[in-house]
């Protein structure tokens, strides 16, 4: 998706509808910077607000996604090309997100025995190790919580039995005895429980 076509494209049909960039602003509910940003190739339309955009300037999605005209009889394959463009960006996210999780979840798991070892050592009064114990626990946890719920939107489980991809929901994730990103799930498909394999695509 080419951002510097998309802009100039946006650019072009807001001027040939005689609209300045406060004027479509204006009428998308929006800033005229968030316009600015886009005809300079700094951002992107939301998804949104795609679609009330592209009937202000009398284009189809497909065209603004595009960044030019198109003619009908690449309509079809211009469309298939752009759907193609949305899901490698969707997987290059999904990769990013499972990759931020691994970080977070190293992270929080030293923090956490690094305090209980250091307080260990260096603590002696009883209470207070107790205290600090329990605040390092609270925080590993929030943070395994939150490596967790990353793990649930990024890409999919696919199952094992009829190889249906789904998203889980958390508890079911929470609460599954895995090995690395293959978990102990129940596929909404078959209803049959195997070990699931997260994929991404």
């Amino acid at each position: 998706m080419n951002q510097v076509k998309i802009g100039k494209f946006i650019a072009q049909c807001r001027k040939n509808k005689n609209m300045t960039q406060a004027e479509l602003a204006e009428k998308l509910n929006i800033t005229d910077r968030a316009i600015s940003k886009w005809e300079t190739e700094k951002g992107m339309p939301d998804s949104s607000i795609m679609l009330e955009l592209c009937n202000e300037l009398d284009i189809t999605v497909n065209e603004l996604l595009s960044g030019e005209e198109i003619e009908m009889d690449n309509y079809n394959k211009i469309a298939e090309e752009n759907l193609l463009e949305f899901k490698k960006i969707d997987e290059t996210k999904n990769k990013m997100l499972l990759q931020l999780e691994v970080i977070i979840g190293i992270l929080v798991s030293i923090a956490f025995l690094g305090v209980v070892l250091l307080t260990n050592i260096f603590v002696e009064n009883q209470t207070y190790i107790s205290i600090i114990c329990i605040c390092s626990f609270i925080i590993f946890f929030i943070g395994i919580s939150f490596t967790l719920k990353i793990e649930t939107i990024a890409g999919y489980y696919e199952c094992k039995k009829c190889h249906h991809k789904y998203i889980p929901k958390y508890n079911d994730v929470f609460w599954s005895i895995h090995f690395g990103r293959t978990r102990y799930l129940k596929c909404p498909k078959c209803n049959e429980k195997s070990w699931n394999k997260k994929v991404i695509k």
